[in-house]
């Protein structure tokens, strides 16, 4: 059985690549304390379909690369776009 995993999309620059971010909850050993945990994962994805920010849902496969074990199975939700600051505010000084 493939393992699968779901996550963000954080960097789609790369052709046929793209980096998904994985965030999981774990609870220390010893404390019990729960903790939030981000892995990257590199997948193939063979059609450059997913952009950043989408959510996606990730398929182990044979090694495609040293880097590349996982190829993109499917985009479970589309990105609504984001957010970018101005660089070249102008300062008026009275």
């Amino acid at each position: 059985m493939a393992k699968t995993l779901t996550g963000i999309v954080t960097s789609d620059v790369a052709d046929k690549t793209i980096t998904v971010t994985v965030t999981s909850r774990e609870t220390h050993p010893i404390y019990g304390k729960q903790y939030t945990v981000s892995r990257k994962y590199a997948a193939h994805d063979e059609d450059n379909i997913a952009k950043k920010g989408d959510k996606v849902t990730i398929l182990e496969t044979r090694p495609i690369s040293k880097r590349k074990t996982y190829k993109l199975d499917a985009i479970v939700e589309k990105s609504h776009g984001s957010i970018e600051l101005k660089e070249d505010v102008t300062v008026v000084e009275a």
